[in-house]
């Protein structure tokens, strides 16, 4: 990004700000973990932690993953990430303060999908001397991503989403795109996909569930200087998540009424509370933990069996247990 800021700001310095925000947004936090199971998919595999081409792997699914949350952030209409305004609101509020023609939220909404795309390309370029197997890979981990973000946006205009399709949605837009597939990713580079991608699977699969259910927890009910993102913009936005499925099937009359209130964008802090009162009187809660550790315990017996290095199975035991118990 550095090289790029230099070459875009000698052809016109106004080609600046996308670049530093998605700097920023790349360097104001992130757990990582997709380029952590990509790495220790191929170093578990045999393959060398030096390697140049597995740092660039790690950059291009951050990159991606980048791109990811400034389309999602745009689709949502989220405020904050990671802690700072998302791209969208900050470009708006360019646009507002200079007076410039059109309307302000146009124009950030365009500069954030423009940067988002900007992404993409970069990630792609770092892949571009892998494998054709691990291209193989990273093309079907990109589509899966985008089915599931329609899923998901389908599910969140439809509403009273099931708790079968709800699943369904954790695994294309999540689960498989955060574990699984970089597992495969990594396994490709170091040139045994063929006999680590069905181990891998049988952990990743899992573990990618319950990640996600973790991010359906947070996003309902985490708090906001932690997560960096606002308290109950999931509820807001009417997010299908099986937290939501499994409340609207165990709530009572006056519980159900209550969630009708799901995907209102004007809910305030005290509608929220009631809401979040409403997942935990349900039982939804606790059942989601229940689940998420039942997953997370698969994914601790499959990590000890793994076909790899016994380095890679502890790192991987570790950050099955990390991803259970994280609070961001």
């Amino acid at each position: 990004l550095d090289a790029e800021r230099s070459r875009w700001e000698a052809v016109d310095p106004d080609l600046l700000p996308p670049l530093d925000a998605l700097a920023e947004l790349l360097l104001a936090g992130g757990k990582r973990l997709r380029p952590a199971f990509c790495h220790w998919a191929f170093v578990g595999a045999g393959g060398d932690p030096g390697d140049p081409l597995l740092v660039d792997a790690g950059a291009a699914l951050e990159l991606l993953h980048a791109m990811a949350l400034v389309h999602d952030d745009v689709m949502d209409g989220s405020d904050r990430r990671r802690g700072v305004d998302t791209a969208h609101r900050s470009f708006a509020r360019r646009h507002e303060d200079a007076g410039w023609r059109g309307e302000a939220r146009r124009f950030g909404e365009g500069v954030a999908i423009l940067i988002g795309d900007v992404a993409f390309v970069y990630a792609d370029g770092l892949l571009a001397q892998a494998p054709l197997a691990a291209r193989a890979v990273f093309d079907e981990l990109r589509v899966e991503l985008n089915m599931g973000q329609y899923l998901d946006l389908l599910g969140s205009v439809r509403g009273g989403v099931g708790l079968d399709a709800a699943r369904r949605i954790v695994t294309y837009k999540s689960g498989k795109y955060s574990v699984e597939r970089p597992l495969h990713l990594g396994a490709a580079l170091a040139g045994r996909l063929d006999d680590l991608e069905g181990p891998l699977t049988a952990y990743g699969l899992p573990l990618g569930e319950a990640f996600q259910l973790r991010d359906d927890v947070l996003g309902a009910l985490g708090e906001a200087a932690v997560t960096g993102k606002p308290v109950g913009d999931d509820l807001r936005e009417g997010k299908p998540t099986p937290l939501l499925a499994l409340a609207r099937a165990r709530a009572t009359p006056a519980q159900a009424a209550e969630l009708e209130r799901v995907g209102d964008p004007s809910l305030d802090e005290v509608a929220v509370t009631r809401l979040q009162a409403v997942l935990v009187d349900t039982g939804a809660v606790a059942e989601l933990e229940a689940r998420i550790e039942a997953l997370t315990a698969v994914a601790l017996d499959v990590a000890k069996e793994l076909p790899l290095t016994a380095e890679a199975q502890v790192a991987l035991s570790e950050l099955a247990t990390y991803v259970a118990e994280r609070t961001t």
